[in-house]
């Protein structure tokens, strides 16, 4: 009996000493991410003092008059993103859904090792591609073709107008969809891979067609695992800097034209910080990568609300 109180004392310090541990971390975790927020603010008030909400809506950006505005990485991270998902969510679902759902057996392994490589191949090697070989690509034969076809439409045909440089926006926003398509569609098909065969066999046993499955059975099975894809793209999308520094142009110029060069947040960072002389030029820089910090947890809390509709719709409906 003394042996038995002493095993269950010790599997309970053991348990509590487990629990505890687990907690730390946890908090760690918070601690880390408010930490850094926290250093970026304080870094960021010169910046902040001198120039005020006026900074995030600027265009200008010159050091040598000490006029500094965030307005074009800004919105050059917001466009090259939303484009790059645009073009990368509909690639990945599309690959996930061959690979899993219509692809042969002797095809899928092969298929599925070639997607998770290109998620391997470093950030530079893609600028540098894009550089080299997809830019001079695009200048010869797809921007010229968008401003034949496209640059005449009305209301939004000033967005495909400019001319065939081959770097540019427009161009930063095709690599960072092919960088984004080997994370979403490698999650995307293992989540739908956990879909029970008996609920897509009794589906295919009614009648349905592959479409119907993936779309009533498959999608509404995975929706947390589908927007958790979309989200680890998007977050390499917002945060990619070499290959887009690469490719985009690097001006700090506004221009509706996607063929036009622009800037991001993370390419500005990667060319100017060792170039940064003075405190409001350095602290204007460190404000733009707290900007993109907020951007990047807003878009996740919102990802993270979005499913907690849904989860709260379906429970309604039950």
């Amino acid at each position: 009996m003394l042996m038995a109180n002493q095993k269950m004392n010790l599997g309970a310090f053991l348990d509590k000493v487990f629990r505890n541990t687990t907690l730390f971390f946890a908090f760690l975790v918070f601690s880390i991410m408010f930490g850094i927020l926290i250093t970026l603010f304080i870094a960021s008030l010169p910046a902040l003092k001198t120039f005020g909400p006026a900074f995030f809506t600027s265009d200008s950006w010159n050091p040598v008059t000490v006029q500094f505005g965030g307005l074009v990485p800004i919105y050059g991270t917001l466009v090259t993103s939303l484009i790059a998902m645009l073009i990368g969510i509909p690639l990945s679902f599309g690959i996930a859904v061959f690979i899993t759902e219509l692809a042969p057996v002797w095809l899928k392994r092969p298929l599925g090792i070639a997607i998770e490589l290109l998620a391997g191949i470093p950030s530079i090697i893609y600028g540098m591609w894009g550089l080299f070989v997809f830019a001079p690509f695009a200048a010869d034969h797809i921007q010229p073709w968008i401003n034949d076809n496209l640059g005449n439409l009305p209301l939004i045909g000033v967005v495909f107008q400019g001319p065939a440089m081959g770097i540019g926006m427009l161009t930063a926003s095709f690599i960072l969809a092919i960088m984004v398509i080997p994370f979403t569609s490698s999650v995307m098909r293992d989540v739908f891979e956990i879909v029970p065969p008996m609920l897509k066999e009794s589906a295919y046993g009614l009648g349905a067609t592959t479409w119907e499955v993936v779309r009533n059975i498959v999608l509404p099975y995975t929706k947390v695992g589908v927007v958790g894809g979309i989200m680890l793209g998007l977050g390499r999308a917002l945060g990619e800097t070499m290959a887009v520094t690469f490719v985009i142009g690097n001006a700090h110029e506004l221009s509706a034209s996607l063929l036009m060069p622009g800037n991001t947040i993370s390419s500005a960072l990667a060319n100017e910080f060792t170039e940064a002389v003075g405190d409001i030029y350095t602290s204007s820089l460190i404000t733009l990568g707290m900007t993109l910090f907020v951007i990047t947890f807003v878009v996740l809390a919102l990802a993270k609300l979005l499913l907690l509709r849904l989860s709260a719709r379906e429970g309604k409906q039950t």
